[in-house]
């Protein structure tokens, strides 16, 4: 994995001009609310190839879906949160693969959220939940029948992940395409020491072998022997994105306060700076820069209101013109998905948020599909739907 020096105050500010002046914005809001493509000179240029978008209906009749997979036979897995089913869905229909209701904690904003899915070991990961022995967020795995009817042999991958009335219960995951490692990214539970309290699996990102539930052993603090030896990175407010570019970078979404939804790049042992102590004050920054050590800046932050950013994927293929190679971001409280362009550095080049996007209400989760189109879920609480996207 290559990693990325730390982006200052200077670059930061200069990404965000750059974004200001393609889309038109000032660079206090060019991160906040992403416009139509204009501008001029071979960037602008480039960027006004953004093709046109066509959205169809995979699946409708949900009720607050967190995640979408694809898995072999253009079968595609869903979690609904409060309704803690895993279904299956091919040729437009749906149907029940495991109904978790009696296994799930729901509350708020935790029930059955993120999953991962290996289809060669036919495996499928969840984060979840759980009120066994208490309250809080826990990681199963699984093993799929040959015809994808059940899922039986479950296991628990991971558990303690910090829960107290619901309210950020994280979790997306992510199977690391370098190594073994499940990826995890938690939520602060709303508890303000949990973020850069070492020990604590909340507002971090984790690094557990997928199967094994071990800690991985490059962890920055793999030799500890406390909690602390699953943590990639720490600081985080409440991550709902893990996304990996193609040079093995991984990066998170996460959502702020009242201000400063972040994309960051994730270093090994890096802080990232939310320290909303004493009590749970949410007036602190995002990325407290006058904490002790060295805090790593956000590659992008909304600015103030937050959209509520969720889920990320990457974008791949040449059918998508100028958003090929971007990062798709999918946003509840905007009701659109955000396109970034990063440079190889992990500088932030532009911003675009497509209008055939910004009419289908609440967005949680984005994904790639093999094809390379992209999979959206609604997340309106009535009716909510699995889009597909396709460029042409």
């Amino acid at each position: 994995m290559r990693h990325h020096l730390r982006t200052t105050s200077l670059s930061l500010a200069l990404a965000a001009l750059v974004a200001g002046l393609l889309t038109g914005l000032s660079p206090s809001t060019a991160g906040t609310h992403p416009a139509a493509d204009r501008g001029a000179g071979p960037a602008a240029d480039r960027a006004a190839q953004v093709p046109r978008l066509r959205v169809r209906t995979v699946v409708r009749r949900l009720q607050h879906p967190w995640d979408v997979q694809q898995a072999p036979g253009g079968r595609l897995l869903v979690t609904e949160r409060d309704r803690a089913r895993v279904s299956v869905v091919r040729h437009g229909k749906r149907r029940t693969l495991a109904d978790l209701a009696g296994q799930v904690w729901v509350s708020g904003e935790t029930g059955l959220m993120s999953l991962a899915l290996d289809p060669a070991s036919r495996t499928v990961w969840a984060c979840h939940g759980s009120s066994v022995g208490g309250n809080h967020v826990q990681v199963t795995r699984w093993r799929a029948d040959p015809r994808w009817k059940r899922l039986s042999h479950p296991r628990t991958v991971l558990t303690g992940l910090p829960s107290s009335s619901g309210r950020h219960g994280g979790c997306r995951l992510l199977l690391d395409r370098d190594s073994d490692a499940l990826v995890v990214g938690t939520g602060d539970a709303a508890v303000g020491t949990n973020p850069r309290d070492l020990d604590s699996l909340g507002g971090k990102t984790l690094r557990v072998h997928r199967f094994t539930g071990e800690p991985m052993a490059d962890n920055p603090f793999a030799d500890a022997t406390t909690a602390r030896r699953f943590v990639w990175t720490y600081g985080h407010r409440n991550v709902q994105g893990l996304a990996q570019r193609d040079d093995g970078t991984l990066w998170s979404v996460e959502q702020g306060s009242y201000r400063d939804d972040e994309v960051n790049l994730l270093v090994p042992g890096g802080d990232y700076g939310w320290n909303p102590v004493p009590g749970y004050d949410e007036s602190v920054p995002m990325t407290d820069q006058s904490l002790p050590g060295e805090q790593q800046d956000a590659r992008w932050s909304s600015g103030d209101p937050t959209l509520a950013t969720s889920g990320g994927a990457w974008v791949h293929g040449r059918q998508w013109g100028a958003l090929d190679g971007t990062l798709a971001v999918a946003a509840l409280k905007a009701s659109r998905v955000v396109f970034l362009r990063f440079d190889d550095q992990g500088t932030l080049q532009w911003v675009r948020s497509p209008k055939a996007l910004q009419q289908l209400g609440r967005l949680r989760s984005v994904t790639s599909a093999r094809s390379g189109d992209l999979l959206v879920t609604t997340d309106n609480g009535t009716d909510d739907r699995v889009l597909r996207v396709t460029p042409r």
